[in-house]
């Protein structure tokens, strides 16, 4: 829990004067080209996709792809040498980071973004509008017999109860894990599991006795599909908005988004030039992804770890309490 607890704090102290300042990185010019390749999560993957047409307006002639395999599968093409940046949706892992390690590859860290894991009902479930984190341990620990509604609460429909997640390749079902169950790896496997979001949010939209979770961006999209569940953590519900996520209110379901580069991709200009464009951008196309943008003095310390190519993870052992400025400082 780690993690979590840190990035609540982090997210509370985020109200920060200061910034990196907007604008393309024009020294490049219009003739940056050539091939970016990035994958991983398919959380951050809308915000990827928003960064891409965002730089294309400026740098037509790169060549950028976007897959959204999974933070897990992300992370292995990385490995592989298969790609310059990957998305995550969770800190990398120590096995991932020795993997790197013995094939002599360095690895830059910036957040991109803000997050909230939403669980979700069907529109028609007229009886829950809140849950509490212990209900949510009730139903998804991995020695859960919660099997109907009636089994979370007794005031609840005598109705089977249809759960509805991400794989474990995702990096959202192992930080929903960790704030709910208390470990990545600790979850029931009785399911319907799926690596493709949008099909999770067609089987919740599709079942009265579904409940699910999922990221903010796809929820924002598909509101008129779904139910929105508060989440109390003990001060009372609180629902994940822009708000919310970024204050920290959002409780434990919070957490960055990030990316991972390659040190040596960075020699290449068209890998330089993007990142450079992205992230004195980023906000906007946070914003169009429907994510939570980070203060912009965090896209400037992100730049200046570009820059100054600052490797390895911060955030992975990060302490509570400490704000993410103060971090990537």
């Amino acid at each position: 829990m780690k993690l979590t607890n840190y990035f609540l704090a982090a997210a509370a102290a985020a109200v920060l004067a200061g910034g990196c300042g907007n604008g393309s990185s024009s020294s490049a010019g219009s003739s940056l080209s050539g091939d970016v390749k990035i994958d991983g999560s398919g959380t951050v993957y809308p915000i990827g996709a928003a960064l891409t047409e965002l730089v294309a307006e400026e740098f037509p002639r790169l060549r950028i792809s976007v897959g959204a395999s999974g933070t897990g599968a992300g992370f292995k093409k990385f490995i592989a040498g298969e790609t310059d940046i990957s998305n995550a949706s969770r800190p990398i892992k120590d096995g991932e980071i020795d993997s790197l390690s013995e094939k002599g590859i360095e690895f830059i860290e910036i957040p991109i973004a803000f997050d909230g894991l939403t669980v979700i009902v069907n529109p028609g479930n007229s009886w829950v509008d809140s849950l509490t984190v212990e209900q949510l341990n009730k139903i998804w620990d991995k020695d859960s017999t919660v099997s109907l509604w009636s089994d979370v609460d007794p005031s609840f429909p005598n109705a089977e109860i249809n759960l509805y997640g991400p794989t474990s390749a995702h990096g959202t079902y192992e930080y929903f894990n960790e704030a709910v169950n208390g470990d990545a790896e600790n979850t029931r496997q009785d399911y319907s599991q799926s690596a493709e979001y949008n099909a999770l949010i067609q089987g919740v939209s599709s079942d009265e006795n579904a409940l699910g979770y999922i990221g903010f961006a796809y929820v924002e999209s598909n509101k008129d599909k779904i139910k929105i569940l508060g989440i109390d953590s003990g001060s009372g519900p609180i629902k994940p908005t822009s708000e919310t996520i970024q204050s920290g209110t959002y409780s434990p379901l919070s957490r960055p988004l990030l990316m991972y580069v390659r040190a040596d991709a960075l020699d290449k200009p068209q890998v330089a030039g993007f990142l450079d464009y992205a992230l004195n951008n980023a906000d906007a196309a946070v914003e169009a992804a429907k994510y939570v943008p980070l203060p912009k003095s965090t896209y400037g310390l992100a730049l200046e770890r570009i820059h100054n190519k600052v490797t390895g993870s911060v955030i992975k052992d990060a302490e509570p309490g400490e704000p993410l400025d103060s971090i990537l400082k």
